[in-house]
């Protein structure tokens, strides 16, 4: 089983640690499309600092990410599940988990990363800031770098296990799986339901996504299908409705009361 979840917008910064090194991270074969991203991104901040703020989406208080930006490549790095903050990591808190389930963290979470394509949580990495929906001069969108290298690497990823993708829509535009995966693929959205009304709030969505991946590491089922994924939560506590399977996946709806 592989569980992809999205990045954080917001990143810890190591205060010590070895600079990158783009050829010990996973999936080494995208080492060149990695290469490329990091050349345009650090080419950018490093040259024109104005233009690296529009181009990312800063605000003038952000200057230092621009900063933090230019000197990627010096930069201390942290493993990846350090590196990643925010609501859904804070659910998750791999640094808690137990010793078994961190092993199965390590072994069947990824990370869709505009920077790096696909992370394991084991990958050392250093503070970056970079969308999914940012062009780069001279390279273009980064999604379209990700469409072009994922392909092959998220396959032998997934292997013939579950895919259970977490990722926001920004980040699915990175690669998609083909007719020969839909079947074993899972998407999953929480709603949440007050009143007898169901909505999607985000905060509820991402709290939830985290505290489902890391009940499924503590519990250490492998579901192979979505149908039984779907049984899987409800067995540890969740209300669970499969949809129909569609081009993206069969879509769990989880469905909450409270946070």
């Amino acid at each position: 089983m592989l569980i992809l979840l999205p990045p954080s917008e917001g990143k810890s910064t190591p205060s010590r640690g070895k600079p990158l090194d783009l050829a010990a991270l996973s999936s080494p074969e995208l080492t060149p499309a990695r290469e490329q991203v990091l050349e345009a991104l650090v080419a950018l901040c490093a040259d024109d600092p104005v233009r690296a703020a529009e181009v990312l989406g800063l605000s003038p208080g952000q200057a230092d990410l621009v900063l933090r930006n230019a000197g990627l490549r010096e930069a201390p790095t942290a493993r990846a599940d350090r590196i990643y903050t925010g609501v859904l990591y804070d659910a998750l808190d791999v640094e808690s988990l137990s010793a078994a389930a961190k092993r199965r963290a390590t072994s069947r979470l990824g990370v869709a990363s505009s920077l790096f394509g696909l992370v394991r949580m084991g990958d050392r990495l250093p503070s970056y800031r970079l969308s999914g929906d940012a062009t780069l001069p001279d390279l273009g969108p980064v999604a379209g770098v990700w469409r072009e290298a994922l392909p092959d690497v998220m396959a032998a990823a997934i292997g013939r296990g579950l895919f259970v993708d977490l990722r926001s829509g920004m980040y699915a535009n990175f690669w998609r799986p083909g007719p020969e995966l839909t079947k074993r693929t899972a998407t999953v959205r929480v709603l949440h339901e007050h009143n007898g009304t169901r909505k999607v709030v985000s905060h509820f969505n991402k709290a939830t996504k985290g505290r489902i991946v890391r009940a499924l590491l503590e519990d250490g089922a492998d579901p192979r299908t979505p149908t039984a994924l779907a049984a899987t939560l409800e067995r540890l506590g969740w209300t669970v409705e499969v949809g129909a399977p569609g081009k993206a996946g069969t879509q769990l709806d989880v469905v909450v009361g409270e946070l």
